[in-house]
């Protein structure tokens, strides 16, 4: 294993999510969603909406973002920040397919 990869875990294939859809992953205390949208790119965001902590991974996906199931604030799946009018952010990780396998990285990014 080289430097470049040591940090990616990997936790499933590309088809245990559905498209336009989401599976979690725990870590720790937190549940991380993966998103997979229309095109097949896989998203990694920490599950709570920047709002209310409401639960992103029971949202619904679409067009590179999710809307929250609470109160429909939606979330670029790529940055993790609130789009339009509303203000936060959540926690975003790095994640990649390759050969149909989804790698994470743990290492959170916050906008």
């Amino acid at each position: 294993m080289n430097a470049m990869t040591e940090n990616w875990i990997a936790i499933g294939k590309l088809e245990d999510i559905p498209l336009r859809g989401s599976r979690c992953v725990k870590n720790g205390d937190m549940t991380i969603a993966l998103f997979r949208t229309a095109d097949d790119q896989v998203f990694a965001l920490e599950d709570k909406c920047p709002h209310k902590n409401g639960p992103l991974s029971q949202g619904i996906v679409h067009d590179g973002c999710v809307t929250c199931p609470l109160h429909n604030w939606v979330i670029s799946l790529s940055s993790g920040t609130a789009q339009g009018a509303d203000e936060g952010s959540t926690m975003t990780f790095p994640v990649k397919v390759e050969d149909g396998d989804i790698l994470l990285s743990l290492d959170g990014h916050k906008e």
